[in-house]
């Protein structure tokens, strides 16, 4: 073979790989046209299965040391593997085209992007609607080589036969790539419930009045978030979350009960409602991490639900969720268990468990099981999803006090605030110490809000001296018990130690 030939070939092939790659961008943004940031979309169901898989040490890594920045690359690896899928496929579509008279690569590419989007995703339209998007690239690509319009391209810049197919793939796949980004983008944007929030049990005269009560509550505090979060944080073992239809949702309880019982969403929300404060706090965040939030909830009492099923002295209680996320923690706990459909004055949100989710007041955040599908009462202990990976986050919350607002004020003082928490055990007092621990005075303490589960936040002002010191804060719940000093890691039973930080 001459050189001139293996340089064609050798450029020929790596044309071919550009136009496979626009090919798959355009597949990857047809599947997000259509199914937003859902798990239908191509790449969420990538990252959720890897979420999912990979060992316990990778994913605990993950959330100690990379934190939400390990959720943001396991969506960038998902985004790589879903085109790399798609541009195989439209690799395979343009050697066909080789070897037939007819050009096949543009319905070869379709039929496998589609195929591989189904199989991934399980989704009819938007596999097709992916599969259409790839084999446009490599269609149009193919045309030009072939004649047709694409002879203005050659025409135009007097380019090889392989230059012009890739001209025609990126002039093709530009405007489906922005297309559907911006259809996805709306979607996404659109996305919550869908639920109308101006109707409803979560609209009534009483919550006006507790979220004022809050409000009216909350210290005045430049940078420190109201006694009800401004934005409550999200963990989730997806990346993308559940978008389910009410109509269609159910919550089943099952395991060892007299009889299993199904409820649909109308039989819950046409209950007698209640509504209550409650803070959650994610296990695996730092000690002075912002995943710790409160919010008004409204729904009814999970054994309103558990009851009429028929249940023994059993042991112990798995939450089943429409994410394939499931948790176990004893039964008692249930006692005092909620199940959550609205949300500060609005149904619940898509990213907080709509339908329905479950509150388990005094427990870590993950126990709060989201997307409710099923309540499984159990004979004897199972491992939930977190504590095959490693960690016991079932139990009882740490106590802590915060520190995350540092402001300078007016004649050399300044003033520090956070909140603090302990669980159901509540909190009666915090103190900060301005010189590192050797002397503690008190803080002043925000109101308590009504509930058995709640924050409260904590404010003190000092004439700071004008040396570099340091500022520490301890709490003591409700028991009189103080919080501990020893310093933990948050794996695997959620972080303690006092909080520190270096005042200049």
């Amino acid at each position: 073979m001459s050189h001139t030939a293996m340089r064609w070939r050798d450029s020929a092939g790596i044309q071919s790989l550009v136009v496979a790659l626009f090919a798959g961008l355009a597949g990857l943004a047809g599947s997000f046209a259509v199914a937003s940031f859902t798990p239908t979309f191509v790449a969420g169901a990538i990252a959720g299965f890897l979420a999912r898989t990979l060992p316990g040490e990778i994913i605990t890594f993950s959330i100690l040391v990379l934190g939400d920045l390990g959720d943001q690359l396991n969506t960038l690896v998902a985004l790589g593997l879903s085109v790399l899928l798609f541009a195989l496929a439209a690799l395979v579509g343009l050697a066909l085209d080789n070897y037939v008279e007819y050009p096949v690569a543009g319905v070869v590419t379709a039929a496998l992007v589609a195929v591989i989007s189904v199989g991934i995703t399980g989704a009819i339209e938007p596999s097709l609607v992916a599969g259409a998007a790839a084999g446009i690239v490599v269609l149009a690509a193919d045309f030009v080589v072939r004649g047709g319009v694409g002879s203005d391209i050659a025409s135009a810049t007097a380019q090889s036969p392989d230059r012009r197919r890739v001209l025609a793939a990126i002039a093709s796949a530009v405007p489906l790539v922005f297309g559907g980004y911006l259809l996805g983008s709306r979607g996404t944007a659109q996305a919550d419930s869908g639920v109308d929030d101006s109707t409803g049990p979560w609209v009534s005269s009483e919550v006006d009045a507790l979220l004022a009560e809050a409000a009216e509550k909350s210290f005045a505090v430049a940078g420190l978030e109201p006694l009800v979060s401004d934005d409550f944080y999200q963990v989730d073992i997806n990346s993308t979350d559940p978008d389910l239809d009410a109509s269609e949702w159910s919550l089943t309880v099952t395991g060892d009960v007299e009889r299993e019982v199904t409820y649909t969403y109308e039989d819950i929300v046409g209950r007698e409602v209640e509504h209550q404060f409650v803070s959650l706090r994610c296990v695996g965040e730092a000690l002075n991490g912002k995943k710790m939030d409160t919010a008004l909830w409204t729904g009814i009492p999970l054994m309103d639900l558990v009851e009429p099923a028929g249940v023994g002295e059993n042991c112990c209680v798995m939450l089943r969720a429409a994410d394939d996320f499931y948790e176990e923690f004893p039964l008692p706990a249930l006692e005092d268990g909620f199940l959550a459909f609205g949300m500060n004055g609005g149904p619940l949100p898509r990213g907080h468990g709509y339908p329905a989710r479950a509150l388990i007041p005094g427990h870590w955040g993950e126990i709060n099981v989201k997307w409710l599908t099923e309540i499984e009462i159990l004979e004897q202990e199972m491992d939930g999803y977190w504590e095959k990976r490693g960690w016991h986050g079932t139990g009882p919350v740490n106590t802590v006090a915060k520190l995350h607002v540092i402001n300078d004020l007016e004649g050399g003082r300044k003033e520090v605030a956070g909140h603090a928490y302990a669980g159901t055990r509540g909190i009666e007092r915090v103190e900060v110490s301005t010189d590192g621990g050797s002397t503690w005075n008190d803080a002043d303490l925000s109101e308590p809000l009504p509930g058995t589960d709640v924050w409260r936040q904590w404010s003190y002002t000092y004439t700071a001296p004008p040396e570099e010191h340091e500022v520490v804060v301890r709490a003591t719940d409700g028991t009189g018990e103080l919080q501990s000093r020893e310093e933990a890691s948050p794996f695997p039973s959620g972080p303690s130690g006092w909080v520190t930080r270096t005042v200049r």
